[in-house]
């Protein structure tokens, strides 16, 4: 068996530049200074001549090799140390001799450029991190990045003050250590109920990716809407109670005058003779003004039990036409559209067009203009208007509030029950006075 063993060939030692240089330059040199010495010693000279002219013949070629290589070498390593600082994040050192119509100058000046333009961006972009820290700082809203091994690496104070830790306790545990990851894979369109050590209440998730480094990251805001709800929930009751205690005043005001009246009458003695009549008409006031109480109930309690919409295949135009029929005050004049159907609640969206339609006609006697309903095609779906040639909306604030109407015998729930409608199938309901045109346009817009 032969046991040799193959021997793998050496690497190639390649010659370095400066040695390729130097051999290069006494290529060049070295037949001129033979052929001078050989013209020398070969001549008719004295030995002290010779001896003197060789000495000066060999000085002379390995001065010019040494300024060959001087003046080649030197600038690359020029180039090299300034190339090395900039790799460093030093960019206050700049090389002399930078200047145009010159090759090596050129070059020069192009690395001090280059060294100028990184300062300037280090300069930026430690501005802009100072920047961003102090945001991060200064925002009331919990941030957190995740490596993609969901361990934390960034938390600003906001996330400290919610967690209870400070940022050396904190970065590198895991999500899962952390009670953050509900929030990771919770979906962000819901708000979630957290207790965390800092803070208990309802959160605003946020999520988005970022790569560093090349490699995923994952951001994580949180948002405390306790604040926000609470806030928007004391509006709300303030309206409510402002609506409610209007209605109320104006039954209950005059049932208790009509009351004292009356027991003031009962006190008299001997009673009068047309007793009977003040009572008769008292007592109707009372029960009409007890009537419109339970209207108001009734009607409140249409708005708080709203159903969940039953979504169906519903032909827009056969809603649309049966809402305009049920309208027998004035002629409705019809905008016909696409033929088109949506999945929705068809006696909801018809209930809300009799509201806006009603609404409508009401607005039309002063002027006797026409009332309008026709619908689109849109991108997300399909959109229903409804329009009058009346005064217009002169008070936009209150027109959604519930219980609120400048009517008389109006419930004041229309429009809320109206907008709703249109919320609880994912769509809007807007109101506002038309845009050069006398009146009012209500836009009902329902997703496909």
């Amino acid at each position: 068996m032969n046991r040799e063993t193959r021997r793998s060939p050496k690497p190639r030692r390649r010659i370095s530049h400066e040695t390729h240089l130097t051999w290069l330059t006494i290529g060049a040199v070295v037949p001129s200074a033979l052929i001078a010495l050989c013209l020398l010693w070969f001549g008719d000279y004295s030995t002290k001549l010779q001896w003197t002219l060789t000495l000066v013949i060999a000085g002379f070629a390995c001065g010019y090799i040494a300024s060959v290589r001087e003046h080649v070498i030197r600038p690359w390593q020029t180039v090299t140390n300034l190339l090395a600082a900039l790799r460093e994040g030093d960019y206050s050192i700049r090389a002399r001799g930078a200047r145009e119509n010159d090759a090596l100058g050129e070059a020069l000046l192009e690395v001090n450029e280059l060294g100028e333009t990184l300062r300037r961006q280090r300069l930026g972009a430690f501005e802009a991190t100072a920047l961003l820290r102090t945001i991060m700082a200064e925002i009331d809203v919990a941030v957190f990045t995740f490596d993609p091994q969901r361990k934390l690496r960034l938390v600003n104070r906001a996330g400290e003050i919610l967690l209870k830790r400070p940022m050396d306790k904190l970065l590198g545990r895991t999500a899962r250590e952390l009670r953050l990851d509900v929030c990771l894979d919770a979906d962000e369109d819901a708000p979630l109920t957290l207790a965390f050590p800092g803070a208990t209440g309802r959160w605003g998730v946020r999520r988005s990716t970022f790569r560093e480094q090349g490699l995923p990251n994952e951001l994580l805001v949180l948002t405390d809407l306790s604040r926000t709800l609470r806030e928007e929930e004391r509006i709300a009751w303030q309206r409510l109670v402002r609506v409610l205690g209007h209605e109320l005043n104006n039954s209950l005001a005059p049932i208790k005058s009509v009351a004292g009246s009356l027991e003031n009458l009962l006190r008299r003695d001997p009673l009068p003779s047309d007793w009977h009549e003040d009572a008769r008409s008292g007592l109707n006031v009372i029960a009409t003004r007890a009537d419109a109480l339970s209207r108001f109930m009734e009607a409140y309690s249409r708005l708080a039990r709203l159903p969940p919409p039953l979504k169906e295949e519903m032909d827009v135009s056969e809603v649309v036409n049966r809402a305009a029929n049920l309208e027998t005050r004035l002629p409705v004049q019809r905008q016909g559209g696409p033929m088109m159907t949506i999945r929705a609640d068809a006696g909801q969206v018809e209930q809300a067009l009799i509201n806006l339609l009603h609404n409508a006609a009401e607005a039309s006697p002063p002027t006797g203009g026409p009332v309008t309903i026709g619908w689109k095609e849109v991108e997300e779906g399909v959109e229903i208007f409804v329009r009058d040639e009346g005064e217009g909306i002169m008070n936009p604030t209150n027109l959604f509030v519930p219980f609120f109407t400048t009517k008389p015998g109006g419930s004041g729930i229309g429009l809320a029950l109206s907008r709703q409608i249109a919320e609880a199938h994912g769509g809007t309901l807007t109101l506002a006075n038309r845009v050069g045109a006398r009146g009012a346009e209500a836009l009902l817009r329902l997703p496909r």
